[in-house]
């Protein structure tokens, strides 16, 4: 994942480097983040700002060869974290496969896609291999409140799994799924599917 903050400054998931980083005006990186209680991140896949400056990002185990299974992964779980005002907050650990990360035009919502491998909590209960975006109301201290599934995608046609999200000027999704690009509008239906000759894993809006 990529970003670009309110100065223009390049932000970089590395995922095998197991940070969050950000390249400087003057060619010098500044780590953001990569402990979580003295723990190694995972490997930092996918990132939003806020217009406040709050950057949130998803950290599954994908940058591991094993992933999940990995000897060197040191986090017992997969977070979304947020780093507001220089501090590291993990936000909620209830996906196990955190992948697509996006905010609402009016950042009130925070949209995160769950990969397919991974397994949904809720209730303490565990469903198995969810295909789903999750919503989650977001705190002006850049946190997170009362999650919600926001679309199912499970059982869809199609081998790839939820990847990059972005959401339009109309507050409608885009979101990287199975057989192609979902198009979901803010109230969660499904307005189309784009196709391409590839699977679609990212995107990104230009001036217009």
């Amino acid at each position: 994942g990529l970003a670009l903050d309110a100065q223009g400054r390049l932000t970089i998931n590395e995922h095998g480097n197991h940070r969050v980083s950000r390249l400087e005006k003057d060619g010098k990186l500044t780590v953001l983040a990569d402990r979580y209680k003295g723990k190694r991140l995972n490997s930092p896949n996918d990132l939003v700002y806020r217009s406040d400056g709050a950057l949130f990002f998803t950290d599954p185990p994908f940058g591991f060869p094993m992933l999940y299974k990995d000897a060197r992964k040191e986090l017992a779980f997969s977070g979304v974290y947020s780093v507001y005002k220089g501090k590291l907050q993990l936000l909620t650990t209830e996906l196990s496969g955190p992948n697509g990360i996006a905010l609402s035009p009016d950042e009130k919502y925070l949209y995160v896609g769950n990969w397919y491998d991974a397994s949904l909590y809720t209730n303490g209960k565990k469903d198995e291999k969810k295909i789903v975006v999750l919503r989650f109301e977001v705190n002006a201290a850049a946190t997170l409140s009362n999650g919600e599934v926001f679309f199912d995608m499970t059982g869809a046609k199609g081998e790839d799994a939820i990847d990059g999200i972005k959401v339009d000027q109309q507050g409608n999704l885009y979101v990287s799924g199975p057989g192609g690009l979902w198009v979901l509008s803010a109230e969660g239906k499904h307005l189309g599917t784009i196709n391409a000759p590839q699977h679609i894993h990212n995107m990104a809006w230009g001036d217009e």
